[in-house]
């Protein structure tokens, strides 16, 4: 069975990769955090996922956007400028010599902690900021022939509960989405919001086509995704009928086609959910027209900003 839309093949070359930790660079083997850092005692922080494309790093504003936002939101104080860390982030790609088919983990956690307790009051020291670059590209039969999707009972919160717009560390409800999904024998988790519409998937975004329009949910359930804004931004650039939506189940089960999205593998197919088959099973012209579409944007993006 395939680990979702984030399973890859090995890359014998992330063995002697050079992560930074709080800008200090390290060997995989040797790269530490404190046992007491606030990460690690209470999933206190936030985080990104990027991609190196061609010597660029496409939505890298967006990617600042939601990670400063969501610091601020949990009144973290990263210590760096967006400059200082994209200056970062550019630093340990040129000490591994990186330039193509990498994908980042940015972590900020809150720091490290006198005890493990979690009043942020217990905090001694400054943000602990950790980047780790990998050799990683999607599998092709992945972003060829698809996924499968189980809904699970695991729903997403409402923003009083834990509002599921911060990317944070504290992602135990979607690991337990996963772990359904995955012991039912599929992919990945389809997730509901409380009011029972279809929301997201645990780790990435759910889109379906009917009748030649896109809908994807309406969002207030759901990670503000960076490639869910895109593809949406593509359909409306290209005369695609997209729409933010409430829709149920039995929506999607006579969909034509469905796809999800997500920074590592970009639009993926997906062709079956909780044993029915989505349209003929296989990829579909929508979807592999967005693929198309946001290949090339990530291409074009790449070139604009910041370079390795």
């Amino acid at each position: 069975m395939a680990k979702g839309t984030h399973d890859y093949q090995p890359d014998a070359r992330n063995a002697d990769i050079k992560i930074s930790v709080n800008g200090e660079l390290f060997a995989r083997a040797e790269a530490r955090v404190s046992v007491f850092d606030s990460g690690f005692v209470l999933g206190d922080g936030v985080w990104e996922g990027l991609r190196l494309h061609k010597g660029g790093l496409p939505f890298l504003d967006m990617h600042l956007d939601r990670l400063y936002q969501g610091a601020k939101a949990i009144d973290l104080d990263i210590g760096l400028t967006r400059a200082q860390l994209t200056e970062r982030l550019l630093l340990v790609l040129r000490a591994n010599h990186m330039r193509d088919h990498v994908h980042i983990r940015l972590m900020v956690t809150r720091g490290v902690k006198a005890t493990p307790h979690q009043d942020p009051r217990f905090t001694l020291s400054s943000a602990t900021v950790v980047i780790i670059p990998e050799y990683k590209e999607p599998l092709p039969a992945t972003v060829e022939q698809g996924i499968r999707l189980f809904t699970v009972h695991v729903r997403r919160g409402a923003p009083d509960v834990q509002d599921p717009k911060l990317n944070s560390h504290s992602k135990l409800n979607d690991i337990l989405a996963c772990i359904q999904a995955t012991k039912a024998g599929y992919d990945e988790a389809l997730m509901l919001d409380p009011h029972g519409f279809v929301a997201t998937c645990n780790s990435t975004h759910f889109f379906m086509v009917r009748k030649n329009e896109v809908w994807t949910s309406s969002g207030k359930y759901c990670l503000g995704g960076i490639t869910r804004a895109n593809v949406l931004r593509l359909c409306h650039a290209h005369g695609i009928a997209a729409h933010e939506k409430d829709f149920s189940l039995t929506d999607v089960y006579g969909a034509d086609e469905a796809f999800v999205t997500g920074t590592f593998a970009g639009v993926v197919p997906v062709k079956e959910i909780d044993g029915r088959i989505i349209g003929m099973g296989t990829r579909g012209a929508m979807v592999a027209r967005l693929q198309q579409l946001y290949m090339a944007l990530v291409t074009e993006e790449s070139a604009q900003g910041p370079q390795v």
